[in-house]
């Protein structure tokens, strides 16, 4: 039988996992913002007044987007920006996170240039919300490999389901996501 400290201790676990939850839709937002040039939802992971330090950038989000996205879109057809674990601690209205990263852009030249890291953030709530107050980028490693051509671009109805764009008529942005494609016979 359960007693009232273990009801409190499992709804505390509740709370944290909730919190722990929207801390990661935040730094996912950012992610998604920049490889889908959505500004709004790049931005939606940052306080107005956060700080960020990425490569040699040092200053806003806003300005840090307004830094960062001619160069990518001068320099890559698309990037993504994948988070793989984090380790997060929440202290009342305040976290910290260390997210591991790894960042692929496919080049204009169609050649390929990988890094990773870490994304080390300190987190808000104000309001209810989780943001990001202050980021800084760990870059640990770059490499660039031999490129392959992408699979199945020769397959003639590939893109009626959609192709890659840096904006919302990328395929993950369609609601409802319906298959355009005839079913095959493999």
């Amino acid at each position: 039988m359960a007693t009232e400290g273990t009801t409190t201790d499992r709804n505390a676990r509740i709370d944290l996992l909730l919190d722990k939850q929207d801390i990661r839709e935040c730094l996912e937002r950012f992610s998604r913002g920049m490889d889908r040039f959505d500004r709004a939802t790049y931005l939606s992971a940052f306080w107005d007044d956060a700080e960020m330090a990425a490569g040699p950038f040092v200053g806003s989000a806003s300005a840090c987007w307004d830094w960062a996205v001619p160069m990518h879109e001068a320099g890559q057809i698309l990037t993504h920006h994948a988070l793989l674990q984090s380790n997060i601690d929440v202290d009342g209205d305040t976290a910290h996170s260390e997210t591991y990263y790894q960042f692929v852009g496919r080049n204009r030249d169609e050649s390929i240039w990988i890094a990773g890291g870490r994304y080390v953030d300190r987190l808000e709530r104000r309001g209810g919300e989780w943001r990001i107050a202050l980021r800084t980028n760990v870059i640990e490693w770059c490499h660039q490999p031999v490129p392959l051509p992408v699979p199945f671009a020769d397959v003639p109805d590939i893109a009626l389901n959609g192709v890659t764009a840096r904006s919302n008529e990328d395929p993950s942005y369609q609601r409802p996501l319906v298959n355009r494609r005839a079913p095959t016979n493999l």
